[in-house]
């Protein structure tokens, strides 16, 4: 295993996912649901979205963009429908400790919404061109892997301090409100 691709592909990808829609998204879930139930969906999600681009190589690019979009934009809209349904009235201690917070929900939500809006991705395309250029499988996965944990983690810590500043309705109708826009871009893209 190459330390020189490792490195390279973690320098690469952790910049380049922390605007991403993905990673807001995993700040939104943890802002709303436990973060350490959040976290393992998202990271499992982006684990294996790394063995697929490292896997496909160069060809992640032939896959349906518009299709990949679609979905990633249904998934962000169904999202934004359940997070609108919520309760305005939740304080932190509800939303933290109800039974719909419980760990197999959220890390399946969090691993769906992750998977869906990581596949196609530039950082996942990245992965794979660097996996083409470098020839190490492996040390292209582990550094692509770490680098979006990174993120993730970054992205979850950020959430939890949210609920603390923020009131729990506002933050609902806000993440909601921004789910439809992701939604929004994820459409555009599906229909350019």
């Amino acid at each position: 295993m190459s330390l020189t691709a490792a490195l390279t592909t973690f320098v690469v990808i952790l910049p380049a996912e922390l605007p991403d829609k993905t990673i807001f998204a995993c700040l939104i879930l943890a802002s709303r649901y436990r973060p350490r139930y959040v976290l393992p969906g998202a990271a499992a999600a982006f684990a294996v979205q790394v063995a697929i681009a490292v896997a496909a190589g160069g060809a992640l690019s032939l896959l349906p963009h518009r299709a990949i979009e679609a979905a990633t934009a249904a998934a962000f809209l169904v999202g934004a429908v359940l997070l609108w349904r919520q309760h305005s009235d939740d304080t932190e201690d509800d939303v933290r400790s109800s039974s719909r917070n419980a760990f197999w929900p959220v890390s399946l939500t969090a691993f769906g919404v992750v998977f869906l809006a990581e596949f196609g991705d530039l950082t996942q395309i990245m992965t794979a061109s660097l996996a083409a250029k470098y020839h190490d499988p492996l040390a292209v996965g582990t550094g692509a892997v770490l680098g979006l944990w990174t993120a993730a983690t970054l992205a979850v810590i950020v959430g939890w301090k949210i609920l603390k500043v923020i009131p729990v309705h506002w933050l609902t109708r806000g993440a909601a409100a921004v789910m439809v826009v992701l939604a929004g871009t994820s459409i555009y893209a599906a229909a350019s």
